[in-house]
Parts: C-alpha cells; sequence; structure tokens
C-alpha cells in the first residue's frame, strides 16, 4: 500500500460486504478517490484495515504471506 492508495491491484467487491477484497474501499470511495484531496484519503485508509476485519475479509497479500 503505497501513501497515495491502498489498491493492491486485486479489484473485486465481496457481495455480502459491498468492500473490495483488496484494499477495503466500498465502490463510492474508489469512484470518488481521484477527487478527494489528501486528508480525505488518509482518514479513509485509516479504518481501512479494522473495516476489513470487522467484515471478516483478509487481503490476498496476507493470505500469501500466511502459506
Amino acid at each position: 500500500m503505497s501513501e497515495e492508495t491502498p489498491c493492491i491491484a486485486v479489484c473485486i467487491i465481496d457481495p455480502k460486504t459491498s468492500l473490495c477484497v483488496g484494499c477495503g474501499r466500498t465502490l463510492p470511495e474508489i469512484a470518488r478517490w481521484p477527487r478527494m484531496d489528501s486528508f480525505e484519503r488518509r482518514a479513509v485508509m485509516a479504518h481501512l484495515a479494522e473495516r476489513m476485519a470487522a467484515a471478516g475479509l483478509v487481503p490476498p497479500a496476507t493470505k500469501t504471506q500466511r502459506a
């Protein structure tokens, strides 16, 4: 994850949670991302790990690290 985007190029929306399984963002957040300022982006990114954990999603990079 870079400082500018949490995208890891695994863009699949989980149908149960409506979150991207790669980064944890919602479709509206992904669509609005280019127009967000740095403050808004950091605010969203600060909650992604917690959001994904609460939804029971594990980012693909983490899965391969455990294997």
